[in-house]
């Protein structure tokens, strides 16, 4: 950072998904004044959800776009300054501080930071995908699923995450379909066995090299039927031309996408934070106090940016509550140097 001035915060928290704006309310109530930087999807995939019926205190459910903007003016009420932009880059300086470059062009430097920027599901791109995305089209068949009851259901997909959404929607579902690409799944065995016990009683019907062209219907109406391609050597899309390739119509009332995530870390990748081969950050974890911490000091994760086993809502509150907690802790054994004044940028470089 080259710029003669930035603003310094002591905390800022990156995202506003459940887990950012629970660590922005918690930062809030203990006076740490959190800036919160909304990030590329502003209230994180719940915004997604029409229908949010198992977070606790909703019996009869709420929209996620009102659960999260319930939870901002509830962070702004206990003092959380929400502003616009993404977290383009973070580096920690010299003197403990982290230096933070936001896309809008703002720079700070803040005593602490909560990265709660949460993982992107990974979609498709067919047509109707994103124009029924939150009407029949999702990504979380825990959130979601209970709505399509009595209905067909298509899952994406080969892997764990496939495999276990399968499973877990023959709760509701008259048949589920799970499409994927390739002949062979990448699933854990434990997870296959499961997926052909079901499919032996008849609950889920696997079909194998068979890909997702398109997904029908309207966001009155939900989804209406869905077209495939199927070719038995696999990756029927790449082989649309060949003769062999075969497509179908097959009337369902949801699709479920269960192809991963991709972990929002990119502007992490200079501060030393350890994450996996996936790009999710490493916490200590454990059943102590300092989980949400990660390898460097004064940096704390929380939600799905951390977690790719649970990613619900509700986990991600209370990882982002950790975090704010962790993250006053630290910050009551550090010299609070200015809050909100000019600092130089640089100065320890």
């Amino acid at each position: 950072m080259t710029e003669d001035a930035v603003e310094h915060r002591r905390m800022i928290v990156s995202g506003t998904g459940i887990a950012g704006l629970s660590a922005a309310i918690y930062a809030g109530r203990a006076n740490n004044d959190p800036l919160v930087l909304e990030g590329d999807e502003p209230g994180g995939q719940l915004t997604l959800t029409t229908d949010v019926a198992n977070y606790p205190g909703f019996p009869d459910g709420i929209g996620g776009p009102e659960l999260v903007q319930r939870m901002k003016d509830q962070a702004m009420r206990f003092g959380a300054d929400m502003q616009h932009g993404v977290v383009e880059s973070a580096q920690k300086r010299k003197d403990g501080r982290i230096d933070v470059e936001v896309s809008t062009g703002d720079r700070y430097v803040c005593d602490a930071l909560v990265a709660a920027s949460g993982a992107s599901a990974r979609t498709l791109g067919v047509p109707g995908e994103e124009e029924l995305l939150g009407y029949g089209v999702s990504t979380c068949a825990t959130c979601d699923g209970a709505f399509f009851r009595g209905e067909d259901m298509l899952v994406v997909g080969g892997g764990d995450a496939a495999m276990e959404e399968a499973t877990f929607l023959t709760k509701f579902a008259d048949t589920v379909y799970l499409a994927h690409r390739r002949e062979n799944f990448r699933a854990e065995a434990h997870w296959v066995d499961r997926l052909e016990e079901h499919a032996d009683e008849g609950d889920i019907e696997v079909m194998k090299n068979t890909e997702l062209l398109e997904v029908s219907g309207t966001p009155e109406d939900g989804v209406d039927h869905v077209t495939l391609a199927r070719n038995e050597t696999g990756y029927p899309k790449e082989n649309i031309d060949d003769p062999a390739t075969e497509t179908l119509d097959l009337d369902v009332g949801a699709v479920f996408l269960a192809i991963g995530h991709t972990p929002n870390t990119g502007y992490l990748e200079d501060t030393g934070v350890e994450m996996d081969d996936r790009g999710y950050i490493e916490t200590v974890g454990g059943d102590g106090g300092g989980q949400t911490k990660t390898a460097v000091e004064g940096i704390f994760g929380a939600g799905d940016v951390v977690d790719h086993h649970y990613q619900q809502a509700v986990t991600a509150g209370g990882m982002g509550s950790k975090a704010a907690m962790d993250a006053d802790e630290y910050l009551e054994e550090i010299p609070a140097a200015g809050e909100r004044t000019e600092v130089a940028a640089g100065a320890d470089d």
